[in-house]
């Protein structure tokens, strides 16, 4: 059932990604989720290098709550560190996961936090 599970996942991704790339002037921003917390970079594509990331894991990070309150702690903190670097304008890759829940809260931080996409 899990490599199922995985395999959908990585096919439905490979799709995303054949349509969408991350520039230097509007770099990807990644999301992954695991069962324990939530990952987000800001990558640009094109020199095959991470900007800005963001976890719910990390030493910096302290926000309580449930899951998806935490989601959107760690968009709202992506959102901070990237337009700290001059980054305003991303395009959001799902990372073959379905827009609901904390993948969903996520984005709606980072949007409140003034990242646009």
């Amino acid at each position: 059932m899990a490599e199922k599970k995985v395999s959908r996942r990585d096919r439905i991704k490979k799709g995303i990604r054949k349509h969408l790339s991350g520039s230097p002037e509007r770099p990807r921003l990644s999301v992954y989720r695991s069962n324990k917390g939530i990952y987000a970079q800001v990558i640009d594509d094109q020199a095959g290098v991470t900007l800005v990331s963001a976890s719910s894991l990390a030493k910096d990070f302290s926000a309580s709550g449930n899951k998806v309150e935490q989601s959107k702690a760690v968009g709202k903190l992506i959102a901070e560190k990237a337009l700290a670097a001059g980054i305003n304008k991303v395009v959001f890759d799902r990372n073959g996961y379905l827009y609901h829940g904390r993948v969903k809260s996520l984005a709606e931080g980072a949007r409140e936090a003034g990242l646009d996409f």
